[in-house]
Order: structure tokens, then sequence, then C-alpha cells
């Protein structure tokens, strides 16, 4: 079930829900709008191998915006930074950036209950298009779970997205044991 403004306004309330900076206008029916930070950041191998570390070059978006070319992987963040206590925060881009051309996250829409970050974006475009920081680029959508929970996401011994970040963090594949 899908949280609606009132209740996620309670789950803040209660704790169970955090969302840094907070901006009430930001707050839909059912869902939270996310923002663009101020970091992007491109691979700096033009082949990735999931079994190596794959290195990034951050930068900051200047005020004037900066131009997203198609057949690249940008990584971006979001702005608020989330706590989910208690639930399951659904992660989709915002209609009017999907008919800018824009995508924000092939793979990674779901962050498992104890996700406490920023959003890093897999943002790639159909044509080229120029971004803002600052500009909404999402939306949260927060879920019920039903269950109790023995495996939170903030205390698993094996996330590899725990560390606190305002920039964007490349893939972690390579941890992974295969």
């Amino acid at each position: 079930m899908v949280l609606s403004d009132t209740k996620i306004l309670e789950e803040i309330e209660k704790g169970s829900i955090l969302i840094e900076p907070f901006d009430p206008d930001a707050l839909g029916t059912n869902s939270y709008d996310v923002h663009l930070g101020r970091h992007i950041a491109l691979y700096k191998n033009e082949v990735l191998d999931a079994k190596q570390h794959n290195e990034i070059d951050t930068f900051e978006i200047p005020d004037d915006g900066v131009v997203l070319h198609p057949g690249k992987i940008y990584l971006g963040v979001t702005k608020e930074y989330t706590e989910t206590l208690e639930h399951v925060a659904f992660l989709e881009g915002l209609s009017s950036v999907g008919r800018l051309g824009i995508s924000i996250n092939a793979n990674s829409r779901a962050g498992d209950v104890g996700f406490c970050n920023t959003w890093t974006l897999e943002i790639t475009v159909a044509q080229p298009v120029k971004i803002y920081k600052g500009m909404p680029i999402g939306q949260l959508f927060y879920l019920t779970v039903e269950g109790d929970i023995s495996n939170y996401y903030h205390v698993k011994k094996d996330a590899k997205y725990i560390n606190r970040s305002m920039k964007p963090v490349e893939s972690m594949m390579y941890k992974n044991k295969f």
C-alpha cells in the first residue's frame, strides 16, 4: 500500500521517515518530489568491468546548467538525504523529466528498509538536454511492509551503499562474489 500525503507526514513526525531538507511544497498527494543535487559524475573508462572498481570523475553542476548527451551514463544525486526505517521507498522519475527524454533510474528504483542516504541517480538521455542543480527530478513513494524485518539495510554487514554522501556513488558491483 502506498502512503498518502497525510500518512507520510505522520511517519515523519513519528521518526520512521526522514527527509532533509524537507519542503512542504514538494509533498504530493501520495509522494514526495526530490531534486537534483549539486554534483554529477561520469565513469573514467569507456569500458566498464563488473568485477573491477570503476572510478568516476565528479564535478559540480554550474549555475547555468550542464548539457547531457546520449550514449553515456551520468551519475547524479538527490539533494535530499532520506531515511526509511519502516517502509520501502520507491523512486520514480517525474513525468515532466521523462518527457524531456531523461531517465533517472533504470534499475535502482526501490530502497531497502533501513536505507539512509542520498539517492544516486543513473541518468541517461534520449537526446542532448540541459539540466540544472535543484531541478525537480523524481518522486519518492513510500510503501508499507507486511511482517517483521530482521535485516535492515543500514546495519547489514555487507551493505555497500551506507556511507553518507552528498555526491554520486559509483557501482560497487565488484564487491559481490561471483
